[in-house]
C-alpha cells in the first residue's frame, strides 16, 4: 500500500529507493519515430569511458548518433496553423485522424529485469490500442531478497503492430538517479516516456525533478547508532542462515542423489496399491456379471413380450383384414339405415302433424295458428279474460307440450327443460337456474293471481327454448322464441320434407309382442285353465291387458261350444284359430316400430 497516492513531496531518501518500492510504471507519448538529437554517451549508458564499449557491444539496440552539425541550433520552423485542414472536408479530416492514430498506437507490454537473472522478474499485461498506457500496479516485496532490494533494473518494452510483436525500447533505470514529479497532471512527456510510481510518489529520469524545500518540524527521536547496527547484524545473520538453509539442502539433494535407492519399500507400497485396484477390478466384475444376468432377463422378458404383441399384430391384422372385406357392406348397411331412419323420421313428423294439426287461425292475423282447432296467441294474451280462454289457452299449451315431448325422444334431441304432459295440466321444469328445489316446476296453464301469472310467463318461455333446442338440431334458425306455433310447424315441415317416397309403418314392435302372447295363451284359454299368476299370464288383474284377454277368451268359449253342440257326433273337435292383429305370415319385431332397423334374418 503505497505511503501517498499523490505525495507533495518524496517521503524516500534517494540511497534508500529499491525495487520492493515500485508498484506501477506509465508510459506517455509511445512513438515509433527515430530518435534525434541525442548520442550514446557515457550519461545515457551509466558507464565509464573503460566500459563504454563493451556495453555498446553487449546492447541489442542503439539509438541514432547524430553529428556535430545536427546538434547545432536550427532555425525554427514555421508555426503550425489549426487552419490547415479547414477547408477540407469532413471525410478528409476523418482520415487523417485516423491516420495519425495508426501512426501512433499499438498493443504494448514491458517487462523488468535485474542483473544475474535470466528470466524477467515480472511481466505486464498487454495494452491495447493506444498511446498512453497505466499498467496494472504490482508487489515485489514478496520476492528474494536480492530483487526486492535491488537498486537498478532494466526496463524492456514490447509493442504489436501490423499483427507482429517487435521490441521497441530497452532502458536500464537506477532508481536513485530518479527524478520526484509528484504528479501526472500537467506534464509534459517526452516521446517514450518511462514514469514509476513509488509507495512514495511518481518519478521519471526524462523529466527535471520538482524541488521541494525542507519542510520546518519538530525533531523526533529516532533510534541510536548502536540499535541500527544490532539492527544491521541481525539482518545479515539471517541473510546468512538463508544462505546455509540453501547450501545444507542442495547438499542433502546431492548426497540423497547419490545414496543408493532402497525399493523394497516402494514395491510393497506399489504391490498394496496394485491388491486394491485388483479387488475393486473384481468387485466391478461381478457388479458387470449380476448387470449382465438382469440384462438377459430383461432381453428374455422383452423377446417374450414381443412374440406376444407379433400374435396380437397378426391377430389384429387378420381382423382387419376380415372387417376390410366386410367393411363395404357394412358402409352400405350404415347408410342404408340412416336412409331408413331419416324416412321413418319423416313419416313420423308426417304422422305427427296429422295428429296434431297445426293450421292458420281463422282471424286471419299474421303468424297466428291454432293447434287442434285451439288458437294459441304467439306473444300477447289477456289475462283477465273469462274462463273458456283460460282453457282454451292451457289445452293449446298442453297439446304443445305434449308434442314437443314427443319430437325429443323421435329427433333424438334431449330437450334442457324436462316437460310432463298431462293435458291442459302440463308443467315444465327447470334444473338449470338458480331457484329453490321446490320453485322449480313451472306450471302451463293458468290458476289467477299474479304469482300464478308470472309463473305461467315463465313455464311457457321454458317451452319456447325446447322448441328452439329442437330448431337447432335442425340446423333452424329461429327468429322469435315467442312464435310458439309459427317454429314448431316450421320445424315439422323441415322434418318431414323429401322427395323420396315414405316408408310403409313397420310391423311388430308392442303388438307384435302382444300378438305372441296372445298366441301362447290360446291353450291355457281353451282348456279354462287361468290362475292368473303363471309366467304366460304376463297381465295383471284389473289392467287394460287382462280386460281384453278376458273379453277373448269368453269368445273363444262361446265359439267352442257352438261347434260342438252342432257337430257332436264327431270324436274330434276342431278349434278354430282367432285372427289375431297384424297377422300376415311376415316376420315381426319386438323393437319400437318407426325409429329402428329393419330385421335381418
Amino acid at each position: 500500500m503505497s505511503l501517498s497516492t499523490e505525495s507533495t513531496r518524496p517521503l524516500l531518501l534517494p540511497q534508500n529507493r529499491r525495487l520492493r518500492h515500485v508498484q506501477g510504471i506509465y508510459l506517455r507519448n509511445l512513438s515509433f519515430a527515430r530518435a534525434q538529437g541525442k548520442t550514446t554517451d557515457d550519461l545515457e549508458l551509466n558507464k565509464d569511458s573503460s566500459g563504454k564499449l563493451d556495453e555498446i557491444k553487449r546492447t541489442a539496440h542503439l539509438h541514432h548518433a547524430a553529428s556535430t552539425e545536427s546538434l547545432r541550433q536550427r532555425p525554427g520552423k514555421a508555426r503550425r496553423r489549426s487552419t490547415t485542414f479547414a477547408s477540407k472536408s469532413p471525410i478528409t479530416r476523418q482520415k487523417q485522424l485516423e491516420l495519425a492514430v495508426e501512426s501512433r498506437a499499438a498493443d504494448v507490454f514491458f517487462s523488468l529485469h535485474v542483473a544475474d537473472e535470466d528470466e524477467p522478474v515480472y511481466i505486464s499485461e498487454a495494452g491495447e490500442r493506444s498511446m498512453n498506457f497505466d499498467f496494472r500496479f504490482f508487489d515485489l516485496s514478496q520476492a528474494d531478497p536480492f530483487i526486492s532490494r535491488s537498486s537498478q533494473l532494466v526496463v524492456k518494452i514490447w509493442a504489436k503492430r501490423l499483427q507482429e510483436w517487435s521490441f521497441l525500447l530497452e532502458e536500464t533505470v537506477d532508481l536513485r538517479h530518479l527524478n520526484f514529479l509528484g504528479t501526472l497532471r500537467n506534464q509534459h512527456f517526452p516521446p517514450n516516456c518511462i514514469v514509476f510510481h513509488l509507495i512514495d510518489g511518481v518519478y521519471t529520469l526524462d523529466l527535471p525533478g520538482k524541488f521541494v524545500g525542507p519542510r520546518r518540524a519538530p525533531i523526533l527521536p529516532t533510534s541510536s547508532y548502536n540499535a541500527l547496527m544490532k539492527l544491521s547484524n541481525l539482518d545479515a545473520s539471517i541473510q546468512d542462515a538463508i544462505a546455509t538453509r540453501d547450501s545444507i539442502t542442495d547438499q542433502i539433494n546431492k548426497i540423497l542423489e547419490r545414496a543408493p535407492t532402497n525399493t523394497v519399500p516402494q514395491a510393497e507400497q506399489n504391490a498394496i496399491l496394485a491388491k486394491k485396484y485388483v479387488s475393486a477390478q473384481q468387485r466391478a466384475v461381478k457388479a458387470a456379471e449380476a448387470h449382465r444376468d438382469q440384462l438377459k432377463l430383461s432381453i428374455a422378458a422383452r423377446r417374450a413380450a414381443i412374440a406376444e404383441g407379433r400374435e396380437a399384430q397378426k391377430r389384429a391384422a387378420e381382423d382387419v383384414e376380415h372387417a376390410s372385406n366386410r367393411l363395404p357392406a357394412s358402409r352400405e348397411a350404415v347408410a342404408s339405415i340412416r336412409d331408413q331412419i331419416r324416412g321413418q323420421r319423416r313419416r313420423i313428423c308426417e304422422d305427427l302433424e296429422r295428429i296434431f294439426p297445426i293450421t292458420p287461425s281463422p282471424t286471419g292475423v299474421v303468424l297466428s295458428f291454432q293447434i287442434c282447432g285451439i288458437t294459441l296467441p304467439n306473444i300477447d294474451y289477456d289475462p283477465t279474460a273469462g274462463r273458456a280462454v283460460e282453457d282454451a289457452l292451457s289445452a293449446g299449451l298442453g297439446y304443445v307440450a305434449q308434442l314437443t315431448n314427443a319430437l325429443q325422444y323421435y329427433l333424438g334431441v334431449p330437450l334442457p327443460y324436462t316437460i310432463t304432459t298431462f293435458g291442459s295440466r302440463s308443467s315444465i321444469r327447470d334444473d338449470i337456474s338458480q331457484i329453490p328445489d321446490t320453485q322449480r316446476t313451472f306450471p302451463l296453464f293458468l290458476r289467477g293471481g299474479a304469482t300464478a301469472q308470472y309463473r305461467f310467463d315463465y313455464g311457457w318461455f321454458l317451452l319456447n327454448k325446447d322448441i328452439e333446442a329442437l330448431c337447432a338440431s335442425a340446423g333452424l334458425k329461429v327468429v322469435d322464441i315467442r312464435h310458439t306455433l309459427p317454429n314448431l310447424k316450421y320445424l315439422l315441415y323441415v322434418c318431414s320434407a323429401g322427395t323420396d317416397e315414405l316408408p310403409e309403418r313397420k310391423r311388430g314392435g308392442v303388438r307384435g309382442l302382444w300378438a305372441g302372447k296372445l298366441k301362447s295363451r290360446v291353450g291355457s284359454s281353451i282348456t279354462g285353465i287361468d290362475d292368473g299368476a303363471s309366467s304366460t299370464g304376463g297381465s295383471r288383474r284389473g289392467s287394460a291387458d287382462s280386460e281384453v284377454l278376458s273379453r277373448q277368451r269368453d269368445e273363444l268359449r262361446r265359439a267352442i261350444g257352438a261347434k260342438s253342440n252342432g257337430d257332436g257326433n264327431h270324436g274330434a273337435t276342431s278349434v278354430p284359430s282367432p285372427k289375431l292383429p297384424f297377422q300376415d305370415g311376415k316376420t315381426l319385431s319386438l323393437r319400437t316400430k318407426g325409429l329402428r332397423e329393419n330385421i335381418f334374418n
